[in-house]
């Protein structure tokens, strides 16, 4: 090859991205390798995450509802797709690295547990604490390529680790995704609600129409759009207080209407007692456990037994359930 296309893409990155845009010659990871000839850092690690076994589990875990038996509902896999794309669009907005924020974003959620967030609780109620960022990072650092992890850059990782919760993330582009994974889920989750009937159009309300809109493209457009405005030649990622507030109310709106809604509660106490079950089995019965899971946990039972269960798709924490716990006709 006559030309090393990385350095070009370095450079050019240089010329073309906002001075607050990250650059990915000077990413660190933990452990130093040979540089690709053609992918800077932050390509090679979305390329890493996409192509890992835990992005793949994501096509088969629930973003709202449990195993869902229809084929428009969002999955974690589609979440992250469009977390990816609303995020991507701000940061070519701002001129900063859409390689990162595609990196950070595909990542994000690859900790999630099986039945979403009911999963998670589940989990935390068993050993005390348990977030699915937490869990991503030690996915993406321990639990892929037999106990090695992916090796990938410190900003991915800060800005998987930040994308929800209290910390920060320290580039722009984790900001970016931080607000865009709100974004999506806030207007994706509202337009699933609406597909199955838990709220109807009419019920959001008025101040959050009068500002964001009532449609979830239209949403998403002013979220996107009030983002770049605000965040113009600014050392961090921002807001209108306008904006800010509607999308409070959406969200107040979305937990009282749909997140806590009555109609959903009784799959997810199935979905937690199922999680819990198999926590209580594979305890009790460490030999059933895939041994790797003991070895990259430092023969931690509790962590080992939690790695394997929170890695599990809905559909196959069923099926384990069924097989191990419920009896044969």
């Amino acid at each position: 090859m006559s030309e090393n296309i990385r350095l070009r893409t370095e450079r050019e990155e240089w010329e073309r991205l906002s001075p607050y845009a990250a650059k990915s010659s000077e990413a660190k990871r933990d452990r130093e390798e040979e540089e690709c000839t053609i992918r800077t850092k932050f390509q090679r690690d979305r390329d890493r995450i996409l192509h890992s076994k835990p992005f793949r589990r994501l096509k088969h875990k629930t973003q709202v509802y449990i195993a869902p038996t229809g084929d428009h509902y969002r999955t974690r896999m589609t979440h992250s797709l469009e977390v990816s794309q609303i995020s991507r669009t701000i940061g070519r907005g701002l001129r900063l690295n859409e390689d990162l924020i595609e990196a950070i974003s595909l990542g994000h959620d690859v900790g999630h547990t099986p039945f979403g967030h009911v999963g998670e609780e589940a989990i935390a109620k068993l050993i005390g604490c348990f977030e699915h960022n937490e869990q991503s990072i030690r996915i993406l650092t321990v639990l892929t390529e037999e106990g090695k992890g992916l090796n990938l850059t410190r900003e991915v990782l800060d800005g998987v680790l930040n994308h929800t919760g209290e910390g920060i993330p320290y580039t722009l582009e984790g900001q970016i995704v931080k607000t865009g994974d709100r974004i999506a889920y806030l207007c994706h989750d509202y337009d699933d609600s609406l597909r199955a009937g838990l709220i109807k159009k009419g019920d959001l309300p008025e101040p959050v129409v009068k500002t964001l809109g009532e449609k979830p493209s239209q949403m998403i457009t002013t979220m996107v759009v009030d983002m770049i405005e605000s965040s113009q030649n600014q050392t961090a990622i921002k807001q209108s207080s306008l904006v800010a507030e509607a999308m409070q109310q959406f969200r107040i709106f979305m937990f009282e209407r749909v997140y806590n809604n009555d109609t959903l509660r009784e799959e997810r106490r199935k979905g937690e007692y199922v999680v819990q079950a198999l926590f209580h089995y594979y305890m009790e019965n460490l030999s059933q456990l895939p041994q790797e899971y003991l070895k990259w946990a430092n023969e931690d039972q509790v962590k080992a037994v939690v790695d394997y269960i929170s890695g599990l798709t809905d559909n196959y924490a069923i099926e384990l359930f069924q097989r191990l716990l419920v009896p044969r006709h």
